[in-house]
């Protein structure tokens, strides 16, 4: 009669299923849930005062880009100008080739994001040309064509914008627009006195109104652009094979008086949408005290709350990769039954110089407890100890073992890394073919296979690390872990280094502003 084995029957594990075996172990930042019903988040990203002044130099730079080169509408206007008479003058190829921004704030408010810049100037070039018919014994038309350059100054700029959820993703709305510029100065290349006084007569509220119309249009193109892309963000983002992120937006935006706050689900879902049995409510259950998690003036915070790690574990655990199967380790004895003659001299006995394998499977899920003190972790598993004999697997016994683990986190690059340490552990027989024996005995040898082999293991994987949510181009800089009552937090200022951005502008093709 075969003996009775432990729950979950051992089999050599694949690299994936090693790998997320050991992951949920070490306290890994691998946040997987599985269904909740629960309409809160689990994920907050504050954005300090620090980090908005940051953004807003990004963007005003990206919108200064975008704005140059920039082509303007031809403008034609005839004008009568003294002893010459009426002129009718054109201005074509207008060009903004520069355009700078002074001084600039952001301000943030319970209505929104207000974004202002002043002391501006902008830059054009253009190609003018005027032509006039004169009477001296038959009519002749005179004309001339030239260059010039215009510079505005004193360039006022204000936009409003707003953002809300709309069915799980960012709605972003700009409410108002406004570009203002007090100065224009134009300088010709040819041309005569007269022409310089008729040009300013005739062009100089219409370049101004070009200029003004043409910056607010593309600060209104771009706003568009931006809600667009935050619409087409994903409400889940795969992992891997057996987990999704869930990404969606659980309330409006939190407008401080110094900072943006997001609450996103931030648990995990079936990537393979195999329904998943519903987890334990005291694993979903939203611990956090606070959900501004940097009391530093760091640019971004992350804060992620612990149900995030426990649903991790409860979804892995669901999906059958809660195994591990090792035949191979330092400590050769250990994997051989010549190694514990003198421990369980029955098992030699039985089977003398056979090589061994254990299988470990946990039980249930690990459930990871946050404090302000430590990350812990309490796995409760089925050791089966195999013999193999012949070439056939034969499990001699079972053993319940408890561990007791500890981890902490660390920041490398955008990633997530992390250290695990053991505790403690208990031991209790369960059944065996080969005799009873008393646990202490094997204690020291259970202890070498988890501290020498285990962990370590468990750490390799560990120092890879996991990448957090930070956009491509962004990187973390002086990042700083802390913990608090069931939540991890990351505080970090960002760099930023545009992706594929050329250095300088080169043979460009100008952007037409159409007419309309």
């Amino acid at each position: 009669m075969s003996p009775p084995k432990c729950s979950g029957d051992g089999v050599h594990a694949s690299s994936s299923t090693t790998t997320a075996f050991i992951l949920l172990i070490c306290l890994s930042i691998l946040p997987n849930p599985i269904t909740s019903s629960s309409d809160i988040g689990f994920t907050s990203v504050v954005i300090s005062e620090k980090g908005l002044d940051f953004a807003k130099d990004i963007l005003i730079q990206l919108g200064v880009n975008s704005l140059t080169p920039l082509e303007l509408p031809e403008i034609t206007k005839s004008v009568n100008i003294p002893l010459i008479g009426g002129v009718k003058m054109s201005l074509k190829d207008i060009v903004i080739t520069s355009v700078n921004v002074g001084e600039s704030e952001i301000e943030v408010g319970e209505s929104g994001i207000v974004v202002g810049a002043t002391g501006g100037n902008a830059k054009l070039g253009m190609d003018w040309r005027y032509s006039y018919s004169t009477w001296l014994i038959i009519p002749i038309e005179v004309s001339d064509q030239g260059s010039a350059t215009v510079e505005t100054k004193g360039m006022e700029i204000e936009l409003k914008m707003t953002m809300k959820n709309q069915d799980g993703n960012l709605k972003l709305t700009l409410l108002h627009c406004v570009c203002n510029m007090k100065e224009l100065f134009v300088t010709l290349d040819g041309g005569t006195s007269w022409l310089y006084q008729g040009l300013i007569d005739a062009f100089e509220d219409q370049i101004r109104t070009a200029v003004e119309k043409a910056i607010t249009q593309k600060i209104v193109e771009g706003i568009k652009s931006l809600d667009s892309m935050l619409q087409k963000i994903p409400k889940e983002v795969k992992v891997d094979d057996v987990v999704s992120l869930n990404v969606t937006f659980m309330d409006d935006p939190l407008f401080g008086n110094s900072f943006i706050e997001f609450d996103i689900d931030g648990l995990f879902v079936s990537s393979n949408f195999i329904e998943a049995n519903r987890v334990p409510e005291k694993l979903l259950k939203d611990t956090s005290s606070s959900r501004v998690p940097c009391q530093r003036l760091e640019m971004l915070g992350i804060s992620l709350d612990q149900a995030v790690f426990n649903t991790a574990s409860a979804l892995y655990f669901q999906a059958g990769l809660m195994h591990l199967t090792v035949d191979n380790v330092p400590d050769q004895p250990l994997m051989n039954t010549a190694g514990w003659r003198f421990i369980i001299p029955k098992l030699y006995k039985k089977y003398p110089n056979d090589d061994m394998a254990l299988n470990i499977s946990l039980t249930s899920p690990p459930e990871i407890i946050i404090t302000s003190e430590a990350i812990a972790t309490t796995l409760y598993s089925d050791l089966t100890v195999d013999v193999l004999d012949s070439g056939v697997l034969i499990p001699v016994a079972c053993i319940s073992v408890t561990i007791s683990a500890s981890g902490v986190m660390e920041i490398s690059g955008n990633n997530l890394t992390g250290q695990a340490k053991l505790e403690s552990f208990s031991l209790d027989l369960k059944w065996s073919n080969v005799g009873n024996f008393y646990m202490s005995l094997i204690e020291k040898a259970i202890w070498t296979f988890l501290n020498n082999f285990f962990i370590p293991q468990v750490n390799r994987h560990l120092e890879k690390g996991f990448p957090l949510p930070i956009i491509s181009g962004f990187s973390l800089e002086n990042s700083i872990i802390s913990l608090s009552d069931s939540t991890i937090s990351v505080c970090s200022d960002v760099n930023y280094k545009e992706v594929g951005s050329p250095s300088t502008i080169t043979n460009f093709k100008p952007k037409r502003l159409d007419k309309n």
